[in-house]
């Protein structure tokens, strides 16, 4: 396992996802870390996760479900703001105009770490590897480099709305392929506030009585990967430099 340095320098970070839920089950021990730290973290939610749920509700009134639940489940971890874009769930394509809302978030936040899912296939738990969340994380890769950074790109939000260009120093991926992991955080002491804003997402997870213990031994696993001590439970990464 090659071990990653991440920077120490870090006091904003943008994390960017496609569907209400997926950082509370994928990073948000992690958050809690950051924002514990005095990071600033801004979600940037893709979609509202309209397609999400069991079909017993109307679209528009599940999107509006689980935007408020992602709004708690924010509120539980300390994150500062949360933004959504009103992609389409279930039809995320990383075309040049979510390249342009993600780049005029990036642009208007100033992160010095934008932490994203992984726009590669993890084999080893393909139902993670949802095309939303891989769309989602080509459009980010392409905002946070080149586009950010390039005066040249969507020129019209420095012209119209005062955006100076911003480069991005360190992308994380989440849920990328495993031989691509190098970097591991140590989130024990955030499991319960990594459970209650998971659990804020009912309309997704429900009364799940075994969610825990699953998720535990999980974190306990990838902790023990990394050589930490025994009882100790972490969340992974593929950490990139993007100077």
């Amino acid at each position: 396992m090659i071990g990653a340095t991440p920077r120490e320098d870090v006091r904003r970070a943008l994390v960017v996802c496609a569907h209400p839920d997926d950082v509370d089950f994928g990073a948000a021990g992690t958050v809690a870390s950051w924002t514990s730290a005095g990071v600033a973290v801004t979600y940037c939610l893709v979609t509202r996760g309209e397609s999400g749920g069991d079909g017993t509700r109307p679209r528009a009134e599940t999107g509006a479900v689980r935007q408020a639940e992602q709004l708690h489940a924010a509120d539980l971890l300390g994150v500062a703001e949360v933004v959504f874009l009103d992609h389409p769930d279930g039809a995320v394509e990383p075309t040049q105009a979510l390249r342009r809302d993600l780049t005029r978030v990036i642009r208007r936040v100033r992160p010095h770490r934008v932490l994203t899912w992984s726009p590669e296939i993890n084999w080893d738990h393909l139902p993670t590897a949802h095309p939303d969340h891989r769309a989602t994380g080509t459009a980010t890769l392409a905002a946070v480099y080149p586009d950010a950074r390039n005066p040249n790109a969507f020129p019209e939000l420095h012209a119209e709305e005062g955006l100076e260009p911003w480069a991005v120093a360190e992308l994380w991926l989440a849920d990328a392929p495993r031989q691509l992991r190098n970097h591991c955080v140590d989130t024990t002491d955030f499991f319960e506030r990594r459970m209650a804003a998971l659990r804020c997402h009912v309309s997704q997870v429900g009364a799940d009585a075994e969610l825990a213990d699953r998720l535990l031994a999980h974190f306990t696993d990838t902790a023990a990967r990394y050589g930490l001590p025994r009882g100790r439970l972490a969340e992974e990464f593929q950490v990139v430099n993007t100077g």
